[in-house]
């Protein structure tokens, strides 16, 4: 029996691969946008200061500010969930399984920095470096399960842990070289706030609440101490707990529950049509309480904060930044900054990528995954280039000039674009050459 459309409308937008579409709708209606008639509304809009006042203290920013410094602290803090529960729990966990892709994001960052630096040595757009450094895991993840069984399952696992571990390595790229004019008196209070969340960690404190609430502070002593706020999120989801205390007793108190439930229900008196009655909705409300209690609060934090990032967040960093207006004003000579994004992304990539893990297993340092081939991985490399929402976030940071800034966004659509449609029409390519192999 088939499902009726409304099923599979629904399946297809809570699939990981719509988030990577509606990013991409988003990033051409902003470019639209920023270039039709209504031009001069599209960019007033993001200008447009909102606020709020506590008593004499009155707090203001650009929408466009509140996207990038507030929004995407929550962006960031879901980016350190998953990086955090893949290598305590996933892909990640032990230098065997981490090794290789680990490696594989190392050379997919040194590469392309290392051909956009050398475009741009000597140039005040050196500072650039990292914009073709990073890898937008929504669209890459959406181009290779748009893909299905023309990729293996292991390729697929590949590109995802290598993208969480490139997200790691851009995290530390901010951290380091786009934070100036620290204010240490700031600093010491996101020193204080970041040891009272492990206190709490280290006691066994699992309220999201009194997590969240610490958050809050910490973001605004690192949004003030001159690092930027984003990765107040990143430390806070470090110290949220991700262990599941006593797990047999609840497993075993869950079950008796359920049983308790089953017994408390006799379809002979029971209408299908009546409401529970007190002992069924008793029984109800404890298995809500068990069903939580058998899941940590970070993999509670991390189920709730997905689906605002994926169809909220992402989409609207994607809308207030992708919108650049071409017109012959534009200096696209800025230095070298259009050739140095569009090669780093879509040569350095992949040869990074491909060049290091290659080494790597020649050196025994890694071994390549089940199943995947080199020329699996080059592909795989391919779709890295995708940088998108996390290089254009690296073009915020790197850049006042707007020119600066306006030409690298034009340069990472370009490449991300060129990257996407060249990764999936080799994997295609890839696909069937060797269904030709296989067939007698």
């Amino acid at each position: 029996m088939t499902q009726p459309p409304k099923n599979l409308f629904l399946d297809f937008v809570k699939s990981e691969s719509f988030s990577g579409i509606f990013l991409f709708i988003s990033a051409v209606w902003a470019m639209i946008y920023a270039n039709s008639f209504l031009s001069a509304y599209y960019f007033e809009l993001w200008h447009t200061q909102v606020g709020f006042s506590v008593g004499e203290h009155h707090f203001s920013f650009s929408i466009h500010d509140w996207i990038d410094d507030v929004l995407m602290a929550l962006f960031f803090l879901l980016v350190g969930l998953e990086i955090k529960r893949e290598v305590l729990y996933g892909e990640l966990c032990g230098f065997a399984k981490a090794a290789f892709p680990v490696i594989a994001a190392l050379g997919g960052m040194i590469v392309p920095g290392l051909i956009y630096h050398s475009l741009n040595a000597g140039t005040a757009s050196a500072h650039g470096f990292g914009i073709p450094m990073a890898t937008d895991i929504a669209f890459a993840l959406g181009v290779i399960l748009l893909l299905g069984k023309r990729v293996p399952p292991a390729l697929k696992v590949f590109l995802v842990t290598l993208a969480v571990a490139d997200d790691l390595g851009a995290i530390v790229v901010i951290a380091i070289f786009y934070s100036s004019n620290l204010h240490m008196v700031w600093l010491a209070g996101s020193g204080g706030i970041l040891l009272a969340l492990i206190l709490l960690n280290i006691l066994g404190v699992r309220y999201l609440w009194a997590y969240l609430l610490l958050g809050v502070g910490l973001w605004i002593t690192t949004h003030n101490s001159g690092i930027h706020a984003t990765i107040a999120g990143v430390a806070l989801a470090f110290t949220i707990p991700i262990k599941i205390t006593q797990r047999k007793q609840v497993v075993h108190s869950f079950s008796a529950m359920m049983e308790s439930f089953k017994s408390a229900f006799n379809p002979k008196t029971h209408s299908t049509n009546k409401p529970l009655d007190q002992d069924q909705r008793d029984i109800l409300y404890a298995l809500q309480d068990a069903t939580r209690n058998l899941q940590s609060p970070l993999e509670r934090l991390e189920h709730a904060l997905h689906p605002y990032s994926a169809y909220f967040i992402m989409p609207l960093f994607a809308l207030a930044n992708a919108g650049v207006a071409i017109s012959k004003e534009l200096n696209f000579n800025v230095d070298e900054i259009l050739w140095g994004v569009i090669l780093g992304l879509v040569v350095g990539k992949p040869i990074g990528i491909f060049a290091i893990t290659f080494l790597a297993e020649k050196l025994k340092i890694a071994k390549r995954p089940d199943g995947v081939s080199w020329a699996q991985i080059l592909g795989a490399g391919m779709l890295a280039g995708i940088g998108f929402t996390m290089s254009m976030f690296m073009s915020n940071l790197a850049f006042n000039n707007e020119d600066a800034m306006e030409v690298s966004k034009i340069a990472i659509l370009l490449a991300s674009l060129v990257a996407g449609v060249l990764g999936t029409l080799y994997l295609v390519v890839i696909h069937r050459k060797e269904n030709l192999k296989a067939k007698p």
